[in-house]
């Protein structure tokens, strides 16, 4: 039996802005959440990343995650979502 992974996927899509890694990570950090692998670019005015973060020893559980990454983005006019890495892999396979 395949054990289940610990890591999320989140992503990050808007204007590009000074702080926006510094601001996804320190609500990371602010639950224990270790960014594992970061890639990001910017296509002319828009920002884009994805990022890969090991939850083993998080002090809050992913739906509070999700619920911070979420009013993070609000506040900074961008798009920001994080879902379990498991379903990230089974909503992009080929």
């Amino acid at each position: 039996m395949q054990q289940k992974s610990n890591r999320i996927i989140v992503t990050v899509i808007g204007k590009d802005t000074l702080g926006i890694i510094a601001a996804v990570a320190t609500v990371l950090a602010e639950a224990h959440v270790n960014i594992v692998d970061i890639s990001q670019t910017t296509l002319r005015e828009f920002f884009t990343m994805i990022m890969m973060a090991d939850m083993d020893k998080a002090t809050v559980p992913f739906d509070e995650i999700k619920r911070r990454l979420n009013t993070k983005g609000e506040q900074m006019g961008l798009r920001i979502d994080a879902q379990h890495e498991d379903v990230f892999k089974f909503m992009h396979r080929i």
